[in-house]
């Protein structure tokens, strides 16, 4: 099972194309931001930002209270450490950010 997990935006890696890096349970790697990005509010004003991340897509931005409590949810559910698990594998298996 995929499911969104919270990721905290730490630099914005290629503007023009919505690629960014995000922190998720200590693991970092390139997300797609195009979903949370506008003219209204453009790559440069995610940087710090909690996301939902599912696919290496940010689905929705998230206060960081909602964020910490989504992961104490899924930490609780025991799915969070399967989610990190699978994240780790990938970020192995890709370039390293």
């Amino acid at each position: 099972m995929c499911l969104g997990i919270p990721g905290q935006i730490m630099e914005v890696r290629d503007a023009a194309n919505a690629l960014a890096v995000v922190d998720v349970g200590g693991v970092r790697r390139v997300i797609n931001i195009a979903f949370i990005v506008d003219d209204g509010h453009p790559a440069a004003q995610c940087v710090g930002e909690w996301v939902l991340v599912h696919v290496g897509f940010a689905m929705s931005r998230l206060d960081e209270a909602e964020a910490a409590r989504t992961l104490a949810l899924l930490h609780e559910l025991g799915v969070a450490q399967a989610e990190f698990d699978e994240m780790r594998g990938e970020a192995r298996a890709s370039p390293q950010v």
